[in-house]
């Protein structure tokens, strides 16, 4: 009886020690209202980015993940590896918006929590009014869950501003760019210079790179700014609703953060653009969040 005691509690403190393991690349942010005016511009005064500035938008405490998924973290998961450029450490892309919500929701239950999401396969959701979007499953929330999940639009932004501490950066912890992004100009064989060209790209080897290598945003948090374009949850629209999460949208999901086949621009913490939830790209990848 005393060895089995002893074996089970063996088996208790192994299965906390890998939870721990799983969930210690997520930060605590601390929510509040978003405080950094810079970012209502990427480069031009004239041009404004950010929606969420001076509109009192308030985000809940929540865990985001200190890096962009993995491969590794992906096929432990999946069982399989999308991405084109291969590496346990390189961020997993070429992952649409649904492999990204059925990822929450496996790693959900390998660890032993709710999933937040419902998805139904068989019935097309009525919100999706994206016409090239062929695959237009139903995905629901469920709330009070303790699964993970992609961020929300707001989230991600005030997260990728610095939250509460934010010190007022265009882009994820810097004013300079090549000091916590990879984007098109530094992410191949050598720094490119000039406008964005696919041939020059192509020529000089650009591709992801491993999570973590940049510095860091005032939370700590890595590649905010470059390496994959980041999924959130919200539909893409000229401006998000503010407060309620929109219903439906003709221009598929939202994506931030930029990568490393895009411009500086794209890299700025307010920048923002939509996919098609069906798409896939090589420079396509997520970052994991659960409510606290």
């Amino acid at each position: 009886m005393r060895k089995l005691l002893v074996l089970l509690f063996t088996l208790a403190l192994t299965c906390a020690a890998a939870a721990q393991t799983k969930s210690d690349d997520l930060v605590l942010i601390e929510g509040g209202v978003f405080k950094n005016p810079k970012s209502n511009y990427f480069g031009k005064t004239t041009t404004p980015a950010s929606v969420y500035i001076g509109k009192n938008v308030a985000v809940a405490n929540f865990y985001l993940g200190k890096y962009e998924v993995t491969q590794k973290q992906w096929v432990a998961v999946m069982g399989s590896n999308p991405s084109k450029f291969k590496g346990d450490n390189l961020p997993v892309e070429s992952v649409n918006w649904y492999d990204c919500i059925e990822y929450c929701n496996k790693r959900s239950e390998q660890e032993g929590r709710r999933p937040y999401y419902t998805i139904d396969k068989t019935k097309k959701d009525p919100g999706n009014q994206t016409e090239v979007d062929n695959i237009r499953w139903t995905v629901t929330i469920n709330a009070g869950a303790n699964g993970y999940r992609l961020p929300t639009e707001a989230e991600w932004e005030y997260a990728a501003e610095g939250g509460q501490v934010s010190r007022g950066f265009k882009y994820a912890g810097t004013n300079d760019v090549d000091r916590v992004a990879w984007y098109y100009k530094n992410s191949g064989d050598k720094e490119l210079d000039g406008y964005w060209n696919w041939h020059m790209i192509q020529q000089n080897h650009n591709q992801t790179k491993p999570v973590g290598q940049k510095g860091p945003n005032e939370l700590s948090l890595y590649d905010m700014s470059g390496n994959v374009r980041e999924w959130c949850w919200n539909w893409y629209g000229e401006t998000p609703s503010l407060g309620t999460e929109p219903k439906s949208g003709k221009e598929g999901r939202v994506w931030r953060g930029g990568g490393w086949l895009g411009g500086d621009f794209c890299c700025a913490s307010a920048f923002r653009a939509g996919y098609e939830a069906s798409g896939h790209a090589p420079d396509q990848g997520l970052r994991i969040c659960r409510d606290e």
